[in-house]
């Protein structure tokens, strides 16, 4: 055979056999891989709504995907160590991370963090809203926000609210309301939001900002009176509660929320993959009665939507820690 032939003989076999080998050694698995597990990190202890929502989410997933779906709670820093654990994970989509209005929050009250909030997740979907509600003791003369807003004007620096440290939604809660409604009321911070719950009920704080059936549950005792709700709209679980932005401040608006994220540089045909599936398990009923229960509603939403929130929350809440001249930690 001349060198000519066999040229062209070697041509052809490289032709025909290279689609082959292709075909049999793809670049990369598809996700999600059998035989692998995903680590879902709840930057919080168990039992709080971040962890419930978290296993309902995951076991629903393992469910799809047959494969385990595992819950870690990772807690401390008011969040930040469990983030910081995440951000650190391999970018494959087998580390998923529940993200909070603490998140968001920690950037604007901590000096420093072991990530950057801006740049270390790439955002999967929104997972849900919720109101809170403002609540005064008893011993407060006061049965509505308008009255509240009147009585803290007429006597600055007398009346005061609890939250669950500096930094907390409820304590950033009221900074929000003393900034929009040019209010002095002076904080009184616990370790814990239950620690402040109960001396609410017993009357040795005046305020307090929490979840809306937590403070219903007071209302409903006769415990404290529900002042007003934090949402934009009021909440339909208690419309005859007004929101504070029709109770005489206007522009006020705080919702506790909750999205999905995964360490930034995950492909984007993976994000896209768990979008879908979560944005799918948010419509299952047990899902919307848990989410119902406290006190919220799901909001699925596009990667790129999430990433719009979180970047618009990141700002606001800089802003405020800034105008309000708030200590970092």
């Amino acid at each position: 055979m001349t060198t000519v032939r066999l040229r062209l003989v070697g041509i052809v076999l490289f032709a025909v056999l290279t689609p082959l080998f292709g075909a049999a050694s793809p670049s990369h698995a598809e996700y999600p891989e059998g035989g692998k597990r995903i680590t879902f990190i709840v930057p919080f202890s168990a039992g709080g709504s971040n962890d419930i929502l978290s296993r309902v989410i995951g076991q629903k997933l393992s469910e799809a995907w047959h494969i385990p779906v595992v819950i870690e709670n990772q807690v401390g820093a008011s969040g930040a160590i469990g983030t910081a654990h995440a951000a650190k994970s391999s970018p494959d989509g087998y580390t998923l991370l529940i993200l909070s209005s603490t998140y968001t929050i920690n950037a604007a009250v901590m000096a420093q963090l072991p990530y950057d909030p801006a740049t270390a997740f790439a955002p999967v979907t929104m997972l849900g809203k919720a109101p809170m509600m403002l609540a005064v003791s008893k011993k407060v003369a006061a049965q509505n926000a308008k009255d509240l807003i009147a009585l803290a004007r007429a006597k600055p620096d007398t009346l005061n609210f609890g939250s669950a440290g500096v930094g907390s939604v409820n304590h950033i809660a009221m900074e929000l309301l003393k900034s929009l409604g040019n209010l002095k009321i002076e904080h009184a911070p616990y370790r814990t939001g239950n620690a402040a719950v109960n001396d609410l009920a017993g009357g040795h704080i005046d305020m307090f900002v929490g979840s809306l059936p937590q403070m219903m549950q007071l209302a409903k005792s006769n415990a404290a009176t529900a002042i007003a709700v934090t949402s934009k709209a009021r909440a339909p679980s208690v419309p005859d509660v007004p929101t504070i932005a029709e109770s005489g401040v206007p522009g006020y608006e705080l919702e506790q929320w909750w999205g999905l994220v995964v360490p930034a540089g995950t492909p984007a045909d993976v994000v896209a993959k768990l979008n879908g599936e979560v944005r799918r398990i948010l419509t299952a009923p047990d899902v919307v009665a848990f989410l119902a229960g406290e006190g919220a509603e799901p909001t699925p939403s596009t990667p790129e939507e999430l990433g719009k929130h979180i970047a618009a929350e990141l700002q606001r809440w800089r802003d405020l820690v800034q105008s309000a001249g708030l200590k970092t930690q």
